[in-house]
């Protein structure tokens, strides 16, 4: 038997779009959006990395991060300035950090009803098949 692969991959992106669409709608309670909260994440995570390293991190192009940024600093969540040469460097603000942790409750809240279909050795396994597939 084949595996339907065109199937396969609608299904990822059928998981991938509920799981963006529940947590946005979740996020919403906490002021930010599930792209704004990706960005926060990376810029946290990475505090010296350059603006195409956290576009990328975030799932944003260049210049999508670039506008999303803009927004951040104007919401006073990040900050932006100056680093080496071109480089920008990001940080965030005390209001970021407690958007960031915000987020971090709200995943913890629903994340756990998003994958109750599954069982735990199922998630462990889906887990680790798409952590093969993402290198």
């Amino acid at each position: 038997m084949t595996t339907d692969l065109e199937g396969l991959g609608l299904a990822i992106k059928r998981a991938q779009y509920r799981n963006h669409r529940t947590m946005d709608a979740a996020l919403r309670d906490v002021g930010i959006s599930l792209v704004q909260w990706d960005a926060l994440r990376a810029i946290d995570r990475m505090p010296e990395a350059s603006g195409h390293d956290l576009a990328t991190a975030s799932f944003q192009s260049d210049q999508s991060f670039g506008t999303l940024a803009t927004r951040l600093v104007d919401r006073g969540l990040i900050t932006r300035s100056a680093g080496r040469g071109r480089r920008l460097e990001y940080r965030l603000t005390e209001s970021g950090h407690t958007a960031l942790e915000e987020g971090h409750e709200v995943a913890h809240r629903v994340l756990p009803e998003l994958f109750a279909p599954l069982d735990e050795d199922q998630r462990a396994a889906l887990h680790q098949a798409l952590l093969v597939l993402t290198g």
